[in-house]
């Protein structure tokens, strides 16, 4: 029986929303709605941030 069949990750693309980073205005696109007041990190401003907590 395949992964797909089985009730896998088998939706298709992911929808991407636009958004605003947080931390540095850039223009990035995330797979999920942003909301307001949560901050949204471009994939560099992320990783940076993430490697800051650890």
């Amino acid at each position: 029986m395949a992964f797909q069949e089985r009730g896998g990750f088998s939706q298709g693309p992911r929808q991407m929303f636009d958004a605003t980073c947080s931390k540095c205005g850039t223009q990035t696109k995330v797979p999920f709605q942003p909301k307001a007041g949560r901050p949204v990190y471009c994939r560099d401003c992320y990783m940076e941030q993430k490697n800051t907590m650890q």
